[in-house]
């Protein structure tokens, strides 16, 4: 049984509920043991950074020296979690002098933890393999277009991605499970993250070329790994479909959600019952069986 040290992060406990749940039962499904953080803290995202650097720095170096008692990698579902640690653990490699006594006497390694978007970790060979195997849904008639976000790419130097322009991994993983992927251009184009509270006109004309593009790429749904975008393109679709002038349904589905559905997850519904763009009509249109799509 594989098994990797697991930071959820603070909105898969309230807003994402549906993201973490989704997590946990395809884990159990594909026999991956997600070792929980004991007493893990908030990252510091998304201001915090931006506020004072030490503390978020030091908020993110804990996190990284609790991770030393558990397995490797240290597996992150959230970009935005991702991006603070992953930032840390960069800056740390190179300088500490601004980590405070109390995390630092936790050890002297914490630098050296392996941080991996679970998105990443999931399309890894072994693991998309695996997936593939205990697959038993015929999910052909699902077109998706694979967003990824900014925030699990960017910057390389910190993330070390090679790829960060053009992401392959949940496109592979998809395309391994039975659907119909469409390429796009947007993949890892920003969709506003939180500035939906400040600035939603930003947001929205962001969004809404998202929707042009996926529209027009022959999509019916837009599959992810971040809840700021999931967020982000599932809350307002009406409202800037509205200001668009035009007809948008594309229910947003976290990539977990999608493998529930390949590996047949009775619990799937559940999870896509708490979105906002019901799946109903995509599910029932794409042939899946009656059981997946007829509570939504």
């Amino acid at each position: 049984m594989p098994e990797v040290s697991y930071y959820p992060g603070c909105s898969l406990e309230a807003t994402a509920r549906d993201y973490a749940e989704s997590i946990e039962g395809v884990a159990k499904a594909l026999d991956l043991e997600l070792r929980e953080l004991e007493d893990w803290n908030c990252c510091g995202a998304t201001a915090a950074h931006s506020l004072d650097h030490r503390a978020a720095l030091n908020l993110a170096a804990r996190n990284l020296a609790l991770a030393m008692e558990g397995p490797s990698p240290l597996v992150v579902p959230c970009a935005l979690c991702y991006n603070r640690l992953a930032s840390a653990r960069h800056e740390l490699m190179a300088d500490g002098s601004l980590i405070i006594d109390e995390i630092r006497s936790l050890g002297a390694d914490y630098a050296s933890v392996e941080v991996m978007e679970l998105n990443e970790y999931l399309t890894t060979p072994g693991m998309m393999a695996l997936a593939q195997h205990k697959a038993s849904q015929d999910l052909s008639g699902l077109k998706a277009v694979c967003y990824y976000g900014c925030q699990g790419q960017r910057p390389p130097r910190v993330t070390g991605k090679t790829d960060y322009e053009n992401p392959r991994g949940l496109d592979r993983l998809l395309a391994a499970l039975g659907v119909e992927v469409m390429d796009w251009p947007f993949k890892t184009d920003c969709c506003g993250a939180s500035h939906s509270v400040a600035r939603p006109d930003l947001v929205h004309a962001l969004v809404a070329r998202l929707y042009d593009r996926a529209l027009q790429q022959g999509a019916n749904c837009i599959v992810t790994g971040c809840q700021m975008c999931q967020a982000n393109l599932d809350m307002y679709q009406q409202q800037i479909a509205r200001q668009m002038g035009r007809e948008v349904y594309l229910p947003v589905l976290y990539f977990t959600e999608v493998m529930g559905l390949a590996l047949g997850l009775d619990q799937t519904p559940r999870w896509l019952g708490r979105h906002l763009v019901s799946p109903r009509g995509l599910l029932e249109g794409a042939g899946l069986p009656r059981q997946y799509w007829e509570r939504l």
